[in-house]
């Protein structure tokens, strides 16, 4: 064939361009090639940006190379193999060299659409991170903590390391799972309770904990993380040993909640005369037509029978003074325990006023209580101090009222911790 034959035949296949660029060289086929791999890193980067202020998450992998890639396939079909399926020579898209060059673009986005997504998320965090964003899922860069106005508080990266607040519900692990490892971000200038109330502020509105027991130094480093979960009942009375029971019975029409009561049962003895005998005693908690719901102690609501009818017999009392106490406590930041001194302990001979903490009554080694006592009150080897105080100060008085322990936070006021209210098991 000659070269004017040549000349008039189909083109070489460097003479097909994509749209991208008409070059007929390899420097060409190079140019559109690196030129949609990094406009796949752009819709990658950007894809990155959006999902991450929409979510405060960071984007799937899948999800931002498929973004990236999708926009190179819709460009090379829409305008590159178009334009050539409607010019002169359509027969030209199937040209091998065409076929190759657009198969290395799509591979070249793929692989530089994680580059993208790298980037485009690095650059939203710190963007979110100068403008005050409160709680980020991945670390801030550097220059941003070092001179933005925030600073991240980085929370236990594996679930195992956040413990359970003991005398509470624990949270479920998935809660558990979800926390760890998150970075929270916090003005530069809080220190101390303020540092502490913010960051337990976060955890409780982000993940819906109802307690959190949290130790941490003024520069931000997470010493302990305790999580408790609020318990779910009939009220905030219902003392450890004692159960909430829904009976047939018919309250006397005075009857209220809050009530001392006698669940009395009647019986027909053979001769036929009927007869009353009170099976357990508590306190009536609601009624609605003939069912009655009382708290009564576990082993009387054990005799219950629920197909049996019982009578109310409502007692001239007031409620319990350990069940207003029980409310009270369990709607405060402190807990309830008791802490026995030890002989040699830091407390054997000290005052009560060494003690940084409410203590409400002494139980002496000798067998008598004493409360309301006096801060000059001196403290003796197996004395039992119930103490209310938050959990993290618990741990520091049980330290030092131990044999051979002492505080290893050093001074208990200088601690931050948190502000579980009081379980049922301590207040009872």
């Amino acid at each position: 064939m000659s070269a004017a034959g040549i000349a008039a035949g189909a083109p070489s296949p460097l003479q097909v361009g994509s749209g991208l660029t008409d070059d007929p060289t390899v420097l060409g086929a190079v140019t559109q090639v690196v030129g949609l791999a990094a406009t796949a890193a752009i819709l990658a980067a950007v894809a990155a940006i959006v999902y991450r202020w929409y979510t405060r998450e960071e984007i799937p992998a899948w999800l931002a190379t498929l973004v990236g890639a999708s926009g190179v396939a819709l460009y090379l079909n829409s305008v590159g193999l178009f334009q050539q399926a409607v010019g002169s020579d359509a027969g030209t898209i199937f040209d091998p060299m065409t076929v190759l060059i657009n198969a290395a673009t799509l591979v070249a986005a793929i692989v530089v659409s994680p580059a993208g997504r790298a980037v485009g998320d690095r650059v939203t965090t710190s963007v979110f991170a100068i403008v005050g964003a409160r709680e980020l899922d991945t670390e801030v860069s550097r220059l941003v903590s070092n001179v933005g106005r925030v600073r991240p508080v980085e929370l236990p990266a594996e679930a195992e390391d956040v413990d359970d607040i003991e005398g509470y519900e624990p949270v479920p692990d998935a809660t558990k799972a979800d926390l760890a490892g998150k970075t929270l971000l916090v003005p530069r200038n809080l220190r101390g309770d303020d540092l502490r109330d913010r960051v337990v502020a976060r955890i409780k509105e982000d993940y819906g904990v109802g307690y959190v027991d949290l130790e941490l130094d003024d520069d931000g480093t997470v010493k302990r993380l305790g999580l408790g979960r609020r318990a779910a009942g009939l009220g905030t009375t219902l003392a450890p040993g004692f159960a909430a029971v829904a009976v047939h019975a018919d309250p006397g029409a005075g009857a209220s909640a809050g009530d001392a009561v006698q669940l009395w049962r009647r019986r027909t003895e053979a001769d036929g005369t009927e007869t009353a005998t009170r099976v357990a005693s508590g306190e009536l908690r609601a009624a609605t037509d003939d069912v009655a719901t009382v708290i009564l102690d576990e082993a009387d609501a054990a005799v219950l029978d629920p197909d049996a009818s019982y009578r109310l017999l409502t007692l001239p009392a007031d409620p319990g003074a350990e069940r207003e106490f029980t409310a009270l406590l369990r709607a405060a930041d402190e807990t309830m325990d008791v802490v026995t001194v030890e002989a040699g302990s830091d407390l054997d001979g000290a005052t009560l006023g060494s003690v940084d903490a409410t203590v409400v009554a002494v139980h002496e080694a000798g067998g008598g209580i004493e409360a309301i006592p006096p801060r000059s009150r001196e403290l003796a080897p197996g004395d039992a101090l119930y103490v209310v105080a938050r959990p993290e100060r618990l741990r520091e008085i049980t330290g030092l009222a131990t044999a051979g322990q002492t505080a290893t936070d050093g001074d208990p006021r200088s601690t931050a911790g948190s502000e579980p209210p009081a379980p049922d098991d301590r207040t009872a």
